[in-house]
């Protein structure tokens, strides 16, 4: 039997990758097999180094709203790469990125451009601690931002699928300044606050967490910690890394009214390359560097390559309102038919929504937090993979993801999706 292009590859790749993946979540390791190698994308299709095509509703966890290789963004790279690759100096597309940023994200007054998620909450938590003065601050069990040290206590994403909620390398100093609390709990975090009064710099959250399955806030709980961080002087961040741009054109706080002191940004802002950005209120963004005397830097930030690609992004999304429309009812069309086959088939499992994002959880309680998240079948869910791989539709290898849908979905493909599910339900019950 002749062995598959994916597994020569994966078998190879471990002989010069840590674990043959350069992502933890990528190795399958939470759904079982071995994963498959991708050789190009186009619109709602992802296709694998054996020629199999699927249907696929990760998006490059979350940037490709208009689906995969959009002719919008590959001819605005092509065009900015007839020009160069890399400056490592200042040039007109920063200029205009930084503009329409602060013109469509409420919080945003000053931006500063790095390359990735991870770069994006790392300097906004130490511009949060130069500002305020203080070392301390909150983040909420199951949220993810990055693989920052400061971040990786109880975290989400593949910190769950790994098994390592608490990664070995996280020094106890660096750990003694994170405060946990879980999601949801106002309580927690006031009683948090009296405990540590005058020593938090920052609360940071995903106001929708994606990285342990899809969370919803409860109501009047973004409001409740704005009011909490405005009265304690604590600096609010909003982590839309995920959310920016897809819940609506100016992210979730746009979509729930509460408006954060910095946001952190990237996927979508990037139209598929590495980009991240934080930025928020001038008095506080004043205070990095060269303005002021909190250092960060990158070489490569504001690439001129990346750069165009958000630009095309953004400024598509700025005039077309109608994309979200379109990402609303391919949501709303997808997770009823899922939930319409569940009640069918007598199985009662939870999933949350919100717009173009959705999570099914293998369990029927209530999904709110990261303790609820943990209730979830893992194995159930590993077995409902694969069934969905092999029927050519592709999700997210963890249960503890997010899915991020796109306008390439059509309704043909739509109903393809749910037979595969029907039909995946009923293999593995």
């Amino acid at each position: 039997m002749q062995i598959s292009e994916s597994k020569r590859l994966f078998a190879h790749a471990k002989n010069f990758i840590p674990g043959g993946v350069n992502s933890p979540v990528r190795a399958f390791r939470a759904v079982g097999g071995e994963p498959i190698f991708i050789k190009k994308a186009d619109g709602a299709f992802i296709y694998d180094e054996d020629g199999n095509s699927f249907i696929e509703l990760i998006n490059s966890w979350g940037p490709m709203l208009l689906g995969h290789n959009s002719p919008l963004i590959r001819e605005a790279v092509i065009r900015a790469m007839e020009g160069g690759t890399s400056f490592g100096a200042p040039t007109a597309r920063e200029v205009e990125m930084a503009e329409l940023l602060v013109g469509m994200v409420p919080s945003l007054e000053k931006v500063r451009m790095v390359n990735s998620g991870t770069e994006a909450t790392m300097s906004a938590i130490r511009v949060a601690r130069g500002y305020t003065g203080r070392a301390k601050f909150i983040k909420m069990e199951g949220h993810y931002h990055g693989h920052g040290d400061s971040f990786l206590i109880a975290a989400g994403s593949g910190a769950i699928t790994m098994g390592h909620p608490d990664s070995p390398g996280v020094t106890l100093g660096t750990a003694k300044d994170t405060l946990l609390a879980p999601f949801n709990d106002l309580a927690a975090i006031e009683s948090l606050v009296d405990a540590n009064k005058g020593q938090i710099a920052a609360l940071i959250l995903e106001p929708v967490p994606g990285n342990m399955g899809l969370t919803l806030p409860q109501e009047g709980y973004l409001k409740d910690l704005r009011e909490i961080c405005t009265r304690e002087g604590i600096v609010l961040i909003f982590d839309e890394v995920m959310t920016g741009f897809r819940l609506a054109k100016g992210g979730a706080q746009e979509r729930f009214g509460v408006i954060p002191d910095l946001t952190t940004l990237g996927k979508v802002i990037g139209g598929g390359m590495p980009v991240g950005a934080y930025g928020g209120k001038k008095e506080i963004m004043d205070f990095v560097s060269p303005a002021g005397p909190v250092y960060q830097a990158g070489t490569l930030s504001g690439n001129p390559i990346a750069m165009a690609a958000g630009l095309a992004m953004l400024r598509h999304l700025a005039t077309h309102p109608e994309v979200y429309d379109r990402l609303e009812s391919i949501g709303n069309q997808l997770c009823n038919g899922i939930k319409g086959i569940n009640a069918k088939l007598g199985l009662d499992y939870t999933l949350n929504q919100l717009g173009s994002m959705y999570s099914l959880f293998f369990t029927s309680k209530p999904v709110t937090d990261f303790e609820s998240a943990k209730n979830s079948d893992t194995q159930l869910f590993g077995r409902y993979f694969q069934s969905m791989l092999k029927r050519g539709v592709y999700l997210a290898p963890s249960q503890f993801e997010s899915l991020f849908l796109s306008t390439a979905l059509t309704d043909e493909l739509i109903v393809k999706v749910l037979q595969a599910h029907e039909e995946s339900m009923k293999e593995i019950h």
